[in-house]
């Protein structure tokens, strides 16, 4: 049986290369619109960096948005010092070029969604405290909502049994050796997260609980309910810069 690390070291993706289509905001893409006056990405980035086992993080954007997210961003990333990935064509791809850049010296590769900002430092403890124990862990929550299937969306085709089903939630930790090993042999597969694709070459992923204000910002709308989910979450101990030199308002 492998060793378990005794003291694991992550490096974190945060994936933001995304199209946002559904966004619709002419200004912003969803990880770098406004919530609180502070860009949505820098919420979980602070969180992340904060932790004394985090080694480095990486943000994945869109080669289209380099030039501004630099000009704009580019004094907090060297402040917090957030390294920069470009991405692929579909998400496994992006999340492959991040993949290359993680140093050597991490045991653990965690991948979560930019637009996720509500995410809090009890939940990342939970999943990291799971992962020295597990390869794959992911945070998910029960499906309560009744489900319908529609294949024209336009009427009921018939109910889904919502019984055992979770909705999987980011941040996903996998040692750093099998997300490597995952990525070499994924093929032809795009999974729509990570994962999808160990679950598609056969590895175990074990779930802890995910929270209810872990939600992924999809529309506009979503912002107001991530004010609301911000709110109702302890407040952090220490709140970094949203800019070191000027309101990021500004720069709209």
């Amino acid at each position: 049986m492998k060793a378990k690390v005794a003291v694991p070291k992550f490096s974190v993706i945060l994936a933001a290369a995304g199209k946002s289509s559904r966004f619709r905001d002419p200004n912003y893409k969803k990880p770098f619109a406004l919530l609180n006056r502070k860009a949505v990405w820098l919420y979980s980035a602070e969180l992340f960096l904060k932790r004394n086992d985090v080694e480095q993080v990486i943000i994945v954007i869109s080669p289209a948005d380099r030039e501004e997210f630099l000009a704009k961003y580019g004094p907090n990333l060297a402040v917090l010092g957030v390294e920069v990935a470009l991405g692929g064509a579909e998400r496994s791809d992006s999340v492959q070029n991040a993949l290359d850049k993680v140093s050597a010296a991490s045991t653990h590769v965690v991948i979560h969604d930019a637009a996720r900002p509500c995410i809090n430092a009890d939940l990342i403890e939970s999943i990291f405290v799971a992962a020295k124990t597990n390869p794959a862990v992911i945070p998910a929550i029960p499906v309560t909502s009744t489900l319908k299937l529609s294949e024209n969306g336009c009427s009921v085709d018939k109910t889904v049994d919502r019984t055992h089903l979770y909705e999987a939630q980011t941040p996903q930790v996998f040692e750093r050796e099998l997300l490597t090993s995952m990525f070499a042999n994924r093929g032809e597969l795009k999974p729509t997260d990570e994962s999808q694709l160990a679950e598609e070459l056969g590895h175990p992923i074990s779930i802890v609980p995910g929270s209810v204000f872990n939600i992924k910002i999809t529309s506009k709308q979503d912002l107001a309910f991530a004010r609301a989910c911000l709110e109702a979450q302890p407040k952090p101990k220490f709140d970094a810069p949203i800019h070191p030199f000027a309101d990021d308002n500004l720069l709209r």
